[in-house]
């Protein structure tokens, strides 16, 4: 092997471990964004929303877009542009004053697809999810996301979360009987 081929191959090594380094950030990402999204949040440590919420800001790049599209979700979800718009999403969603109040959600994310080009990626997955409410209702929900990521300052952000109704299916009425109040997964 020649001096140039060597210099040939570990340069194309190099590239392929960036995107396989990228590929393994991104999932971390998007699994750490659902992780945050379930109810009760399993962080451990984080007691109040607004922390929650906080640490799912640190996410997301400050001109992302959150965005539900879709004959279902336009309507339902809409469109959040920014930091302080995405903040007022989450604000909403975890509304002290729902009635029913939300005891149980939590992300379960397959099928995924993440495709890197230099420092943008996007990352494709379907996802389900239950939802249990205090009044005893609940409800199946399946979405597929089509995100976009970007790295700045050598640290990859989500700049899009797009999601997409695949169906939502109500449960019967008191469908689980055993789920925690709080998350003690991460304690020490």
């Amino acid at each position: 092997m020649t001096e140039e081929n060597r210099d040939s191959t570990i340069e194309r090594l190099a590239e392929r471990v960036a995107v396989l380094e990228a590929e393994a950030e991104i999932r971390r990402i998007q699994a750490r964004y659902m992780f945050l999204c379930d109810t009760p949040c399993p962080e451990f440590g984080v007691t109040d929303d607004q922390e929650r919420i906080d640490l799912i800001m640190d996410l997301y790049a400050q001109d992302a877009v959150w965005e539900g599209v879709g004959e279902y979700y336009d309507n339902q979800f809409g469109r959040a542009e920014g930091h302080d718009e995405i903040r007022a999403h989450f604000n909403r969603f975890w509304d002290k004053d729902a009635d029913p109040a939300l005891l149980l959600n939590a992300h379960y994310l397959t099928s995924e697809q993440i495709r890197v080009d230099g420092d943008t990626a996007t990352g494709l997955w379907i996802h389900m999810q239950p939802w249990l409410y205090a009044d005893g209702t609940s409800l199946l929900r399946s979405s597929r996301l089509n995100n976009a990521f970007r790295k700045i300052d050598g640290k990859w952000k989500i700049t899009r979360t797009r999601t997409e109704n695949v169906f939502i299916a109500p449960l019967p009425k008191q469908f689980a009987s055993d789920y925690p109040s709080a998350s003690v997964l991460l304690q020490p």
